[in-house]
């Protein structure tokens, strides 16, 4: 059984990833606007962030901020990641930064290295954290000085109601699935439910439903998400998506957050980020099991997302802000977060036993995911900045095409993938994991 009291990256899958010194992407500036209510005066240091933009998960932040970091006022600022990218890269541009501090996940702060502060001595001084090599490798954006320091983890699971457990295929076990057992799965649960589904995804207007497709469907059944997009492997996976969407509730397109359908009883079964599906067990958590994604032909493809902070070049409170960095990467603070936001530290940490049992669920989902022998490790969109939007709206596209409008598969891929080129002829970045990372050569679909 995997371990679930050490969540963090550990060697082989770091190295999973591909993202050595040289194969990193470089990376530019991230912006943001307005402050939130805190103290935006003299000393204050401006947070801006594209993680925990939903109210209460700000809110949650924000105490521990003032918790754990008594001495310093922090205006913690969340927003969308154009939002994020176009204010960090005006004002370092035109010099007058008013940004502290950075937060996002790797491809948020990617494209943007030549704009952030380099933070070796930050790095240095918390050698005590136990942030594993390949972290701090990455932290470096490609380039020889450390360019965020790592903030937190997470991953997307599956949440599942106990009830549906009676109509699992005989043999087939929730914690190992197939696709073709999860298919026949979700088969045999609509047909003993009065016809009614009972699983549900994230396919509304603020879901997380590309990363389903971009981190776990294509790498399964493909290896990768980008070179193989259109090939008879991603043929086949779509057929299999258009299966299982016949046998998902077609409400699916009205919900962002999958805990709140799982919370009413509207589906029984739900794949999201853990930070969206850990309301749903809070209450009756003995009711409720976490598991691993499904596996492919390629094996248990999964979407890795490491979050970091960086510091703008020019920020108007450089020091206080990296007394910021070094609260927020203690143990303690890290196992608030993954308390009351459920992302998990990158820090060596163990996980304590008092735990509230819905993250305990999901840390032994995201353990055993990690842990597969033939896990195939995807990334979000890596270098494409303010463009992540058009390239995920071209996964969106094709699964509304294919699933939702009944179009054929191989057309509608070819479409797509024209599209997608087009957007990464424009950009000209290298590829991310699954796909094979090569420095200096443009990501394309073939």
């Amino acid at each position: 059984m995997i371990d679930a009291s050490s969540i963090h990256l550990n060697r082989r899958t770091l190295l999973g990833l591909g993202l050595t010194a040289a194969a990193a992407p470089a990376l530019s500036a991230c912006g943001g606007a307005s402050t939130t209510g805190a103290d935006t005066g003299s000393g204050a240091v401006s947070f801006l962030s594209t993680q925990f933009t939903p109210i209460e998960e700000r809110q949650r932040f924000e105490a521990i901020l003032k918790d754990r970091v008594p001495d310093v006022p922090v205006a913690y600022n969340p927003v969308e990641a154009g939002v994020f990218a176009s204010t960090l890269t005006s004002q370092v541009d035109a010099k007058k930064v008013q940004v502290s501090l950075a937060g996002g996940v790797h491809g948020d702060l990617a494209p943007y290295a030549n704009r952030f502060e380099d933070l070796d001595d930050v790095m240095g001084a918390l050698g005590d954290r136990g942030f594993p090599d390949e972290i701090a490798t990455l932290a470096k954006l490609g380039g020889g000085s450390t360019k965020y320091i790592p903030w937190m983890q997470a991953s997307y699971v599956l949440a599942v109601n106990k009830k549906a457990l009676q109509w699992l295929p005989p043999g087939a076990d929730v914690q190992r699935l197939t696709y073709d057992q999860f298919l026949d799965w979700m088969t045999r649960a609509r047909q003993g439910n009065g016809g009614r589904p009972v699983l549900g995804l994230p396919c509304g207007p603020k879901g997380l439903y590309h990363r389903f497709f971009q981190g776990y469907l294509l790498p399964s059944f493909t290896g990768a998400q980008v070179t193989g997009f259109r090939g008879p492997e991603a043929a086949t996976a779509w057929q299999y998506m258009k299966d299982l969407w016949a046998n998902t509730a077609t409400a699916s397109t009205n919900y962002d957050y999958m805990q709140e359908p799982l919370q009413r009883g509207e589906v029984l079964v739900a794949w999201d980020h853990v930070a969206r599906l850990v309301g749903a067990p809070k209450d009756k958590p003995d009711e409720w099991v976490m598991a691993p994604a499904p596996r492919g032909p390629k094996g248990l493809g999964y979407m890795l997302i490491i979050a970091g902070i960086a510091i703008p070049r020019g920020a108007p409170e450089e020091a206080r802000a990296k007394e910021v960095l070094t609260a927020l990467t203690a143990v303690q603070t890290q196992l608030d977060v993954l308390r009351q936001n459920a992302f998990f530290p990158v820090v060596t940490a163990a996980l304590p036993p008092d735990l509230p049992p819905a993250i305990k669920l999901e840390a032994d989902a995201v353990a055993r995911q990690q842990g597969a022998s033939d896990a195939v490790v995807a990334l979000p969109p890596i270098g494409v900045g303010s463009r992540d939007g058009e390239v995920s709206q071209v996964f969106k596209n094709t699964f509304k095409e294919i699933c939702l409008d009944n179009r054929p598969v191989q057309p509608t891929l070819d479409t797509q993938a024209r599209q997608l080129n087009s957007i990464l002829d424009e950009l000209k970045v290298p590829c991310w994991r699954p796909d094979p990372v090569e420095a200096g050569q443009t990501c394309r679909v073939r």
